[in-house]
């Protein structure tokens, strides 16, 4: 109370000098003025977030104010800020009051010095000392984190004090705490954990004495560092002031890493968390293994089966599996070794940091409900025990550099017989394969008698890199497709027509041949064997080789049995084989391969010509993406480019593409928000009719979302099959990604995970690109007199077929 009556008592009017880094004791912060730390990097001061009309006193980017990175009295708005200042209080607490009445308090606990100054620093944190030395801080922001930590910042999990960790704000409007947390969780080994409420969402895996997993340690700029210290758990990413980057836990309950480019004076998104669904917390189930390359990613562990085959069947994964024989304690079990995986979530656990490998085992065959056994650390060549006990929670396989986490399954005798087995028989087959592969390739050299090398210079360095490929004759091609007849014709394009063939081993194969009057010649040509020659992804088409004679230039693919997906979805009869669960399957696939182009594979590739016509389907209707003549590749520091020549399909450019020739990542995302709003409609986007308005099918999905009334989109064939969550769920997702502006569109990492994980929250999408009610010939107007603008040679291609 006393405490209380002196803040009071020095709630005065001294006057302060605004613009300085420090407020004196006696100085006073009004409603307009700001601190400014030396480096110009951070301000503070009163701001009033989005369309909200309360203010709060906030510290924020000076180069980008709309960018707050803590708020003091964040669940105590100020509704009428006039008199209201912030100062230091004489018990040593930041204070914000009016007229006598304190609005905020810092609450500092410690005994106070009359000397003190609060002063910005330049890493953002602000604090209340006699000087800046760290072990005289009264009180600091950096104690007390919101929705962002800076670098520098510790989260820490303590049983002695309150923890420090991340909270989300309500909203853009709000920022008091919202549902999400980003916080260490050690129950012996610490990891990063999301929640929403009391509810887990996703956790990281654990601190095996090497990494964790997150992207954060993947990078050695951003390699943050986990330790104890006097029983406290802490977590920081080092402080470099070279670098202004920031970690956000937004209001969908994602983690995303920003990077200032200094250049370019724009935030960079470097990765985010969850990252993909597999990392959505228990996406499989009990006993199940989420691997994100599968088709269905989710798979049950070897000796283990899908507790509810027709849920697992509709892609339900959530009861998980159960055991296919039950253990045999007694009788004797043994272990199945898996390797390069996330370890199952501790839940129910012992952990032994001095114990070896092999005493684990034994220990946990001697524990009847001990269920597996690995090593919690893995540097310094594997050290301590770590058992589970009862079900196997949350396990994903690791991407390639994580393969050195191995877990042991306990399962009978009899089942590791059983799966010992099954996997000599499939060595065995793909022993086979593998030599009918080699005489067939021998075979292939003394017909074709070389191999095409397709050599390109690279513009820096001017170093020759050679892509080998498969050349096919062009007797073997002819003979393959009836000598190009018209029954083995199954499809024309941009590049010419396609035929269907037959090697004479018996492998069927996909022609496309390049057509005389083809607007795409050798450019296209060479530009699908080069990018083809570094992919390989399972939802992208399999380029098997080439065929090149005089003035004929032929691409040999996998031939897929369902052709592609336009060929089934706009067609009244052949619609009804694409139920519910196969079209949101072809939805992820499509999403998958997506992904991959963009982040995962060794080149960030543009695809240019996203369409359902250049989707193809295999006999179990999974989705592979085709067609690479007019892909462009990015550098990994590349976020943008643009081209006074457009190449795509109507109905799938991005407005920025179509009017101003811009592209980038952003350009497929939207390409990707048609095919979306298509696939659960069942329509094509370009040429769309409505009894009520002059909108495409994008328009018509906006109006619909506007009224809350999007499942009138879903097509009227899926009725019996579809699932009303996930229906809603992927028209929000392609709402989100056909938006006006291309800042606005997410990324294919966040697109993939909010697909994939029923409780992520969805941010509501703004207007839709080509939001205008008019005939199908404006977007060729616009395009028309841009062209006149710049003089510049514009290419569309409108086959659908291609």
């Amino acid at each position: 109370m006393c405490n209380f009556l002196l803040a009071i008592a020095f709630c005065g009017l001294v006057c302060f000098s605004a613009g300085e880094d420090a407020l004196p004791a006696n100085g006073t912060l009004s409603d307009g003025q700001t601190l400014i730390s030396r480096n110009h990097d951070f301000e503070l001061g009163f701001f009033t977030p989005g369309s909200s009309k309360n203010r709060f006193v906030g510290i924020w980017y000076k180069r980008k104010p709309e960018v707050v990175v803590w708020v003091a009295n964040w669940n105590n708005p100020i509704i009428y800020s006039q008199g209201v200042v912030l100062r230091i209080a004489r018990y040593g607490a930041l204070v914000i009051c009016r007229d006598g009445s304190i609005l905020w308090s810092s609450n500092s606990s410690r005994v106070a010095p009359s000397n003190l100054i609060l002063q910005l620093l330049d890493t953002g944190n602000l604090v209340l000392a006699v000087d800046t030395t760290e072990d005289n801080y009264i009180w600091q922001s950096f104690d007390h984190p919101r929705d962002t930590r800076l670098p520098g910042m510790f989260m820490v999990h303590s049983p002695a004090e309150e923890d420090k960790y991340l909270t989300s704000w309500t909203s853009s409007d709000d920022p008091s705490p919202g549902d999400f947390t980003y916080r260490i969780e050690n129950k012996g080994l610490p990891q990063m954990v999301i929640r929403r409420g009391n509810v887990k969402i996703y956790r990281s895996g654990m601190w095996n004495g090497v990494y964790i997993n997150v992207p954060t340690f993947y990078n050695t700029i951003f390699k943050g560092k986990i330790f104890t210290d006097k029983g406290r758990t802490m977590y920081i990413d080092p402080y470099n002031s070279s670098i202004l980057t920031r970690l956000v836990i937004d209001q969908t309950g994602l983690i995303r890493r920003y990077t200032m480019d200094e250049r370019k004076d724009k935030w960079n998104l470097v990765y985010t968390i969850p990252k993909d669904p597999c990392d959505d917390y228990t996406k499989c189930g009990p006993n199940g293994m989420c691997i994100i390359e599968g088709v269905p990613i989710c798979r049950c562990l070897d000796g283990f089966k899908p507790k509810f085959q027709t849920e697992w069947d509709f892609q339900d994964w959530s009861d998980g599996c159960t055991r296919i024989r039950a253990l045999s304690c007694m009788n004797g079990d043994g272990f199945l070794e898996l390797k390069g995986v996330k370890y199952p979530d501790i839940l129910r656990f012992y952990l032994n940091t001095s114990m070896s490998i092999g005493e684990c085992r034994d220990v946990c065959l001697r524990k009847c409900n001990c269920t597996a056994y690995a090593q919690p650390y893995i540097d310094n060549g594997g050290r301590g025990c770590l058992m589970w006990f009862g079900d196997l929670i949350d396990i994903r396989v690791l991407p390639g550099a994580d393969k050195n986490q191995n877990i042991y399954i306990r399962l009978p005798v009899s089942e590791l017989e059983s799966i010992r087995k099954s996997d000599n028989k499939k060595r065995r087959h793909a022993k086979l394969i593998a030599v009918s592969a080699a005489v067939g390739t021998l075979i292939s050299i003394l017909i074709c008698g070389a191999t095409v090398i397709v050599r390109r210079r690279r513009r820096r360095g001017k170093k020759n890199e050679d892509l080998e490929l498969p050349l096919f004759s062009f007797a073997t091609i002819a003979a393959a497709t009836d000598n190009f007849s018209e029954e083995s014709m199954i499809g024309e394009g941009g590049f010419g027509p396609v035929y269907k063939g037959k090697l004479s081993a018996g492998e069927e194969i996909a022609v496309k041949r390049l057509s005389g009057t083809s607007r795409q010649g050798l450019e296209e040509f060479k530009n699908e064997v080069i990018l083809f020659a570094k992919l390989q992804h399972t939802n992208l088409v399999r380029l098997l080789g080439c065929c090149i004679k005089g003035d004929e230039r032929m691409l040999i693919y996998e031939y897929l049995q369902n052709r592609s997906l336009d060929y089934l979805l706009f067609d009244h009869s052949r619609k009804t084989e694409l139920t519910w669960p196969n079209r949101y399957n072809i939805i992820l696939g499509i999403a998958r391969g997506l992904l991959y182009l963009h982040q995962d594979s060794r080149l960030k590739i543009i695809h240019r010509d996203l369409k359902t016509s250049n989707v193809l389907l295999d006999e179990n209707l999974n989705s592979k993406i085709s067609d690479f003549g007019l892909a462009r590749t990015f550098r990994s520091d590349q976020f943008m480019a643009r081209t006074r020549r457009v190449v795509g399909t109507y109905g799938y450019m991005a407005p920025e593409y179509a009017i101003d020739g811009k592209f980038s990542v952003k350009s497929d995302v939207y390409s990707f928000g048609v095919m979306i709003l298509e696939i659960v409609g069942g329509k094509k986007n370009r040429g769309f009719n409505h009894h009520d308005h002059d909108h495409s099918l994008l328009g018509h999905a906006w109006l619909l979302w506007k009224d809350c009334k999007v499942l009138e989109l879903m097509d009227e064939s899926l009725i019996d099959t579809f699932v009303e969550p996930q229906v809603k769920r992927c028209i929000q997702v392609g709402l989100l990604c056909v938006q006006k502006l291309a800042e606005d569109r997410p990324a294919m990492s966040s697109v993939v995970f909010m697909l994939g994980c029923e409780e992520a929250a969805i941010p509501n999408p703004n207007e839709p690109g080509f939001f205008t009610e008019r005939s199908s010939n404006d977007v060729e107007n616009q395009i028309s007199s841009r062209n006149e603008s710049v003089r510049a040679t514009i290419t569309i291609s409108q086959l659908e077929g291609r």
